[in-house]
């Protein structure tokens, strides 16, 4: 954000200048910053009288007895008018001016410096606000500028590879009626492609909670297999766990939609994706006792399901006591936040179940 502010500043300098430059330029050209031009004012009036006088002079024809005085008062004006333009010449030249050239060179400064602007409006404003906005935020915002380009390049060339970005860019702006149809291309093309397939199948899964219509049993068993598909063909990209653990889940197989979840977050341990699933899972499979549920639903998610660690520490390894885990739990401490509304008997199971894996060890 600093260096675009850096720039965006030299563009300002520079467009500035190369407005105020000629402008400037012309200013100092004027006559007003001249210091000699009252003299050459006058000199110029005085040359121009004495010229006039002597032209008065030629046209006259002067009588014998009045033609010597009319000989001395030319030769007069003719020694003035000569001192005159000697004092003319002995005068620095005027600059010289040109003011077409100043009002030439002052518009097309303003024309570069619009242009300039415009491109620095396109460049690096735009990239202010995303400084802004978290990663996941900039890479939609830049998905939804580049798509109606990838939308045409895809519609004019038709290649495989134009419709992948084409899908890529709706998916991930959430354009879903677009990535629909550019998935849904790419495979015509190629069938073996695990992003189209998986991300297809979800988009056609979760259609209901987008437009209300809701899928009928074959699109939804062929969008499972869709995932599935995908799975198989690239086991170890996080989305491809992840989108098979939402669409298990959906189909109520909890423990083999927890398993692919699980991976994901093994695959990704910065995804958050999952968290609120898995947690519900637990909470599920659980419910039967409060103490877990309670667990499932604050604590899995980052200590394990079990409470053997994950993101957090594990809690059978704990050495803190009873008052010690109850003031972590309703106030926070580091990383962890707290959880106030845990109170009473949910807060006293919790710590009877954790004071009791702590006995069991890991």
């Amino acid at each position: 954000m600093t260096l675009s502010l850096i720039l965006l500043g030299l563009v300002v300098l520079v467009a500035a200048g190369l407005v105020l430059s000629p402008l400037m330029r012309g200013a100092a050209d004027a006559p007003e910053h001249d210091p000699d031009a009252h003299e050459r004012a006058r000199l110029s009036a005085e040359r121009d009288r004495l010229y006039t006088q002597l032209a008065a002079l030629e046209g006259d024809a002067p009588e014998a007895a009045a033609q010597r005085p009319a000989l001395e008062r030319r030769a007069a004006l003719e020694r003035r008018a000569a001192l005159t333009l000697r004092a003319l010449d002995a005068l620095p030249p005027a600059a010289a001016t040109d003011t077409g050239r100043t009002r030439r060179l002052a518009w097309a400064g303003v024309a570069l410096a619009t242009l300039l602007t415009g491109v620095g409006a396109v460049t690096f404003v735009p990239r202010w606000q995303l400084a802004s906005l978290d990663a996941r935020e900039s890479q939609n915002v830049l998905a939804v500028l580049r798509l109606p380009d990838l939308k045409a390049a895809a519609e004019r060339t038709g290649s495989n590879a134009d419709y992948l970005a084409w899908g890529k860019a709706a998916f991930d702006s959430g354009n879903y009626d677009q990535a629909v149809t550019a998935y849904g291309n790419a495979l015509k093309l190629d069938p073996r492609q695990p992003e189209a397939l998986r991300r297809l199948g979800i988009l056609i899964l979760t259609r209901g909670e987008r437009s209300g219509q809701t899928p009928t049993q074959e699109e939804s068993t062929q969008a499972a297999l869709l995932i599935r598909t995908a799975a198989q063909l690239a086991p170890d990209e996080p989305e491809s766990q992840l989108l098979l653990g939402f669409a298990l889940a959906r189909f109520g197989q909890d423990q083999e939609a927890l398993t692919a979840l699980e991976r994901y977050r093994t695959l990704d341990p910065r995804g958050r994706d999952a968290d609120e699933l898995i947690t519900a899972i637990r909470a599920r499979q659980q419910g039967s006792d409060p103490a877990l549920s309670t667990f499932a639903a604050s604590c899995a998610s980052c200590h394990g399901p079990a409470g053997g660690g994950g993101l957090g520490p594990s809690l059978r390894a704990s050495t803190l006591t009873p008052e010690a885990m109850k003031a972590v739990i309703e106030h926070g401490k580091g990383t962890m936040p707290a959880f106030p509304e845990l109170s009473g008997a949910r807060l006293n199971g919790l710590l009877n179940l954790l004071e009791q894996w702590q006995k069991e060890g890991q």
